[in-house]
């Protein structure tokens, strides 16, 4: 899923710090949980409200772009959930107090506006969109167990953007089977063409922050690379003709190769953290 890699560069940006942390508990349980617990309650919330709009999705079923649950394996999965969560949430209280329970509390709450039957933001353009920003829990608890300063507004913000264009082009990716399910999302309210277009506008949106604020003309200039593929992409090569599923993967392997390589650079460079 797309929010696995902003995860991802959620990672790296736990190192930006530069601090000697690999010696560090906290960190090794906090890298711990943001692969895959933490993904346990978002994604698997995800999977049991979405179970029949899955059923048409045919990227669903699989490793690389998530799972499609048994009737039976969903009706397990809350309690598993919970158990995972609970146990986590134990020890980052032991580890940094009970202010960890509020963090677990926002995080429960974005995922249940998210995905409440009728009413979940899911479902309602654009704060489908705007929901996403709720992934900048993640630079709060690497700050918090790792007792480093909060990250500056400019670098949340461009969380909170880096979140949505990539929330967004899931839903390119799925707006087929959301159409064909009834689902009501930005994507399939705005077309193609045009949620491609506003990927761009949000590319370019980090790029000019990165850039203002950060002076990196590396991370910017592969914002603005990214501005380009999706304008040449909407006006050249697939317009509002849907994505392969083979071209869908070769995407996604791309995008986690791309970011599991640049988080040692992430660490060594702290562009963001400045």
């Amino acid at each position: 899923m797309l929010h696995s890699r902003f995860l991802r560069f959620c990672i790296g940006e736990c190192f930006s710090n530069q601090r000697h942390v690999f010696h560090s508990a906290a960190f090794w349980l906090g890298l711990l949980y943001v692969t895959f617990p933490l993904g346990l309650i978002i994604y698997g919330w995800n999977d049991i409200a979405d179970a029949d709009i899955d059923s048409f999705n045919p990227r669903k079923g699989t490793f690389l772009f998530g799972a499609r649950g048994s009737h039976e394996q969903l009706r397990r999965l809350p309690m598993q959930i919970a158990l995972v969560q609970a146990v986590f949430a134990s020890i980052f209280v032991y580890l940094d107090g009970a202010r960890i329970l509020l963090w677990l509390l926002g995080l429960v709450l974005f995922t249940a506006i998210y995905n409440l039957p009728r009413y979940g933001l899911k479902s309602h353009p654009p704060f489908d969109i705007l929901n996403q920003a709720g992934y900048l829990l993640v630079f709060v608890l690497s700050s918090w167990l790792n007792h480093t300063p909060q990250l500056r507004w400019p670098a949340m913000l461009f969380g909170a953007l880096f979140a949505m264009h990539s929330h967004v082009f899931g839903e390119i990716m799925d707006i087929d089977p959301d159409r064909a399910s009834g689902r009501c999302t930005t994507a399939t309210v705005i077309g193609v063409i045009s949620s491609k277009m506003l990927v761009c506008a949000l590319l370019l949106l980090e790029a000019g922050l990165v850039w203002k604020f950060f002076g990196d003309f590396w991370i910017s200039g592969a914002l603005l690379f990214g501005v380009l593929w999706f304008l040449f992409d909407a006006l050249v090569l697939w317009r509002d003709r849907p994505y392969r599923l083979i071209q869908m993967r070769v995407f996604m392997l791309g995008w986690n190769a791309i970011a599991l390589a640049s988080i040692p650079w992430v660490w060594r460079t702290a562009t963001l953290a400045r």
